[in-house]
């Protein structure tokens, strides 16, 4: 530690103690609550870049930690399911650079469309998970991931909560490390390969991994208790912790960092010493059933607890056993699309034309709010596409030609290129008619950059991925784009229905820059011609 006092929000935190403990590469995909880590580790000098999805993300960081490079990946919990493929696999083989798959859940659905607990990722995946309860902890516990995942070659999952990635405490940071080992790839076929015959003894390893892990964190693992009285004693784990310290000043409190594997027989002790114990725990009773499986007589929370962000009036009535109806909060303003948004005009179209429209993740979600109403179907990113097509499958033919999906831009990067090749593969006998609403950045988490915007997470010039280009290559029969500053007019009412008509496949891009974004838009790419004139007039002068 250093006598420097910072006060930084837990993502914050992550990021600077990514910083200083070596990462050479962040990845991922924006997601609130986390998006602000791999921001603010590129604002501090790191290399942080976004991915298509969070699969394609950790893809890139087991590469990198492969290559022996610390090396971060971040997203949000919903996230963890788009990457859960090539996290169960890497769990088996071994990482030589450190590997932190950071998850940030967001209990109460503040922005999500579902309130799961990623704590059951660790369980299933046979992963140690750590769990922070501040900012300090987030920064000390990004470090140790790093360590632990070196030192047993796993990856290391770090989940955060919502309070936890926003929340503001203060921060004593470590000394910088001043000298890292330079990646370098080393051939070890059994150990990164996983066919049957080398995944079937990786399995056996992963296991022997968790039971040392386990045992270090028996002996050694972070664990803090605060002694009180004994007639009612706490276990808590993340922002729990903090709420129940408050909730409860007198009570003998345990809380422990590595949260899988479990440090059962120093918990153990901890309740042998209390007459009451009490599990504090944000989400799903997770913790309390580990606890009573082994024998311990741990009291949970009641269920309607299960739902929404505990806080410390929660958490006295959980400890009073109070299940009275809470207070109800006072509504605020109800979400609806900005004036001005370039997706306003498109939910008008769609919906004076009775469409069946399946939607998808976005700010554009609101379009299933009055006054457009214009939304019937909302999963997960990308499955506009595929929930469309299903339902053009087997509807009657008058029902099936009034279905279209919507998709944005950052998602049909995501997840929706896909669904795409699923409509050109299968198509519907009375095909399908797909639009992506490109408002030139991801809107919904604060206006990142993606593949389809040509700037890189820094704002500046890369590639750009060409929507209307893909999907002809890919066998789209009918590819229009429309400016939706045009829409006064009927040419995308127009358009709409004569293409319905068709036994066709179908893609429209609409575009115009979000309204919020595109006076910062219009900036990037100023400086970024800016900066391939002087790149033009220096190779002029070579």
């Amino acid at each position: 530690m250093t006598v420097e006092r910072l006060l930084l929000s837990g993502d914050d935190a992550v990021a600077l103690a990514a910083l200083h403990a070596g990462v050479r590469l962040g990845t991922g995909y924006p997601g609130t609550p986390s998006t602000e880590i791999l921001e603010t580790f590129d604002q501090l000098g790191g290399r942080a870049q976004w991915s298509p999805n969070e699969k394609v993300a950790l893809e890139v960081g087991i590469g990198s930690a492969f290559a022996g490079a610390r090396t971060i990946v971040t997203m949000k919990h919903v996230g963890l399911n788009v990457a859960a493929d090539a996290l169960f696999t890497a769990a088996y083989t071994d990482v030589e650079g450190g590997l932190l798959v950071i998850s940030a859940d967001d209990p109460g659905m503040a922005s999500s469309q579902n309130e799961q607990d990623n704590r059951h990722y660790a369980r299933a995946a046979a992963l140690p998970m750590l769990e922070p309860s501040d900012s300090q902890q987030a920064y000390d516990f990004t470090w140790l991931g790093l360590e632990l995942s070196e030192r047993w070659k796993i990856p290391v999952i770090l989940r955060l909560t919502t309070r936890i990635c926003h929340a503001k405490t203060v921060v004593r940071p470590r000394p910088a490390l001043q000298t890292l080992p330079e990646p370098s790839f080393k051939r070890d076929v059994p150990a990164r390969v996983m066919i049957p015959a080398y995944a079937k003894p990786a399995h056996l390893r992963l296991r022997q991994k968790l039971a040392e892990i386990a045992a270090w964190n028996e002996a050694e693992g972070p664990f803090e208790i605060h002694e009180g009285d004994a007639t009612l004693g706490i276990i808590a784990t993340g922002i729990g912790a903090m709420h129940a310290r408050e909730a409860a000043p007198g009570a003998s409190h345990l809380s422990f960092g590595l949260t899988y594997p479990l440090p059962i027989e120093r918990l153990r002790a901890f309740a042998d010493r209390v007459e009451r114990l009490v599990v504090i725990e944000e989400g799903d009773p997770v913790l309390v059933d580990a606890l009573r499986a082994v024998g311990l007589p741990a009291e949970g929370k009641p269920e309607m607890y299960r739902f929404g962000e505990l806080n410390v009036e929660r958490v006295r009535r959980i400890l009073a056993n109070d299940t009275s109806p809470e207070a109800v909060p006072p509504k605020g303003k109800p979400p609806e699309l900005c004036p001005g948004c370039s997706h306003r005009g498109v939910f008008e179209t769609l919906r004076d034309l009775d469409c069946i429209v399946s939607g998808d993740i976005g700010c554009y979600t609101l379009g299933v709010l009055p006054p457009f109403s214009a939304m019937d179907t909302c999963v997960c990113m990308g499955a506009s596409i595929g929930v469309g097509l299903g339902l053009r499958h087997v509807l009657p033919e008058e029902q099936a030609r009034r279905v279209v999906s919507v998709i944005g831009d950052s998602t049909f990067v995501h997840s929706g290129l896909t669904g795409l090749a699923e409509m050109v593969y299968n198509p519907p006998p009375t095909g399908h008619l797909v639009l992506i609403l490109d408002n030139g950045t991801t809107a919904m988490t604060g206006q990142q950059e993606h593949p389809g915007t040509g700037r890189l997470l820094d704002h500046s010039a890369t590639n750009l991925l060409n929507f209307e280009e893909t999907a002809r290559a890919m066998g789209v029969q009918n590819v229009h784009v429309i400016d939706t500053t045009s829409l006064k007019d009927d040419s995308l009412r127009d358009l709409i229905t004569d293409l319905l008509a068709r036994n066709e496949t179908s893609l429209i891009v609409t575009r115009q820059p979000c309204v919020l974004a595109a006076p910062k838009i219009r900036l990037y790419e100023k400086a970024n011609a800016e900066q391939r004139a002087a790149t033009c007039s220096a190779d002029l002068v070579d």
